[in-house]
């Protein structure tokens, strides 16, 4: 979900150290601000390819305010061509997290998907979402679930989709083994039914405190011509956290 191809990374990396560097007044009150930025081999969301099998530039803020509630924005580079949504995606998002127990965390919020350079026509549209998470010891697990009311852009239909993450850090090492598998059933899938699975498996590596390097083999079911936008892929991703 989230970047462009207008420099974003080198835009989110340089306001990223400049929040991180100049807030102690944010920090006095309890805001604390963190940044991101990413270059993967292909963007892909819920399994869909969203930039045409190229690379894609990515890159986010986000704010950690008082009492759990956070606000935050993250872009993407698209491809224009094949998707039509305009060469950029980004996506702003608040809710509120917290540890109800001890290992247990929930999550619920909002968020808007914008395509500031589409063409004619209604392309924005916004998502409901929330999860829990578990862990245990190097190992983590989500369960979430996202929810887009009937919209003019979702051709006034509604869209619904659950999904898993699962995480196992590999002890004594900075390599953690990653899983998904999401069921959507509305708009946004390109089965002839409205009905489909993704899915994902792969595995990361920290470089440092802030890099990360990471490889995932990612699918999903339906087809589209001419460009098949489901078809299997090997995804890889270098990331940075400030």
């Amino acid at each position: 979900m989230l970047t462009s191809v207008r420099s974003l990374m080198a835009a989110t990396v340089l306001a990223g150290s400049a929040f991180v560097a100049a807030p102690a007044a944010a920090q006095d009150i309890g805001v604390e601000i963190s940044a991101n930025a990413a270059i993967v081999s292909e963007y892909r969301f819920r399994g869909v390819d969203l930039s045409g099998g190229d690379i894609a530039i990515q890159g986010g803020i986000d704010l950690a305010l008082p009492a759990g509630f956070y606000v935050g924005t993250w872009g993407s580079s698209i491809d224009e061509t094949t998707v039509g949504y305009g060469h950029t995606e980004l996506d702003i998002y608040g809710g509120w997290s917290s540890e109800v127990a001890p290992g247990v965390t929930f999550d619920v919020g909002g968020i808007f998907y914008l395509y500031p350079n589409a063409g004619a026509g209604d392309f924005d549209y916004y998502e409901l979402y929330s999860s829990v998470g578990f862990e245990a010891g190097p190992a983590g697990l989500t369960l979430g679930v996202a929810y887009a009311p009937k919209q003019d852009s979702l051709s006034n239909t509604d869209n619904f989709y659950i999904y898993s993450d699962v995480s196992v850090g590999l002890p004594g090492t900075p390599i953690s083994i990653d899983g998904h598998l999401g069921y959507t059933d509305g708009f946004l899938t390109y089965t002839a039914n409205s009905k489909a699975w993704d899915y994902s498996i792969g595995a990361s590596v920290g470089l440092g405190e802030t890099l990360s390097l990471g490889v995932a083999y990612v699918g999903a079911e339906g087809n589209s011509a001419p460009y098949n936008f489901v078809d299997d892929a090997v995804v890889v991703t270098l990331s940075a956290s400030f």
